[in-house]
């Protein structure tokens, strides 16, 4: 879910008037919100569970894929307090502190996800493409100190969101996050071009680098036998699943937020466009939401050990072993690195 929420302050007052008034949103818009982000809940909970109670021994994928998880459940809290938001006619009435702390869970979710998806393509990029040299990537206390890392950055990043975006009262309502704040459209602006140049652009520069070298190299793969054939398209489709992701959940959000505040900074006057880019949005927005439910689909498609994790779930297996190195061919190799890089 994207930090940078816009609220419902726009109506089909004159342009001679230069503002426009407050519309509510279609109870859709609530009703899909709600349904998308309880059943990322639902999914990202029981990954993190297969992770934390059916794996034995984690590797340096495996921990980048739980941080993915943690990142993607940890805006559900806050998903009934938006749906009050809109319900009440987008009047927040929870006070500046839950104010600060659902910009906190809103900030480090979306950004969370942007940044664990991309440090899992660097981490796959090593394991394939440069398969038998050593990288700080491989290493399990690296991983662990470097997931450490994202979540203090995220934590400082979402305080000062919380400090330099907080609640006012507009035309009556009390307006929390909201990119109709009049005396904060300025700071919108600004934070609107560092979230998509920091925020998405690197992000899917990086990754789509690291997946297209990755895909690259999966054009060498052994593809005369059923199993080498089978090993190449789960991980195409592992590669094509984080593409979407990006391409579906990020870039509508972020292109259609940028063209918003651009219109509300030079253009406020424009009621009718403004009302147009909003509805658009809510759409992008919801997209966004789908994130949640796409990312466990990733770790099915880019971890051996967790679909043998769910698999053993059907026979009573207590745990699943991980692979060890000398039980791996060379065919299997490549799919372990492929799709997840087991023995790291």
């Amino acid at each position: 879910m994207d930090p940078l929420v816009v609220s419902s302050q726009l109506g089909n007052s004159s342009n001679n008037s230069g503002a426009c008034l407050g519309e509510n949103q279609h109870v859709s818009i609530t009703i899909l919100l709600c349904l998308v982000f309880f059943l990322g809940f639902l999914l990202n909970i029981f990954s993190l569970w297969v992770f934390c109670c059916r794996l034995p021994r984690w590797t340096s994928g495996t921990i980048l894929q739980f941080h993915l998880g943690l990142s993607d459940a940890i805006a559900t809290p806050v998903t009934p307090l938006m749906a009050v938001y809109f319900a009440m006619g987008n009047d927040w009435p929870f006070g500046q502190f839950l104010c600060q702390v659902k910009i906190t869970l809103l900030s480090s979710h979306f950004y969370g996800s942007t940044i664990f998806l991309t440090l899992i393509s660097i981490h796959r990029y090593m394991a394939v493409v440069h398969f038998n040299r050593s990288s700080c990537m491989k290493r399990k206390q690296f991983i662990k100190k470097l997931c450490a890392g994202v979540w203090s950055m995220l934590l400082i990043q979402a305080v000062i969101y919380a400090f330099v975006l907080p609640p006012s009262k507009e035309r009556g309502n009390s307006q929390c996050l909201s990119i109709h704040q009049k005396n904060l459209t300025d700071t919108y602006f600004v934070i609107n071009f560092f979230l998509f140049i920091f925020g998405f652009l690197l992000p899917f520069f990086v990754s789509a680098v690291c997946y297209g070298r990755l895909a690259n190299t999966l054009t060498h793969l052994n593809i005369s036998t059923a199993k080498g054939l089978k090993v190449k398209m789960k991980s195409q489709r592992m590669i094509g699943m984080c593409l979407v992701i990006f391409g579906l959940c990020f870039l509508p959000l972020n292109v259609v937020r940028t063209v918003g505040v651009v219109f509300k900074k030079y253009y406020p006057q424009k009621c009718h466009v403004l009302l147009q880019i909003e509805s658009a949005y809510y759409a992008s927005w919801i997209l966004a939401g789908v994130n949640s439910c796409l990312d466990p689909l990733l770790y099915c498609f880019g971890s051996q050990n967790f679909r043998d994790a769910f698999g053993s779930l059907r026979i009573g297996h207590r745990d699943v072993p991980n692979r060890s190195d000398s039980e791996i061919t060379a065919t299997q190799r490549y799919e372990v690195a492929a799709t997840g890089y087991s023995q790291y």
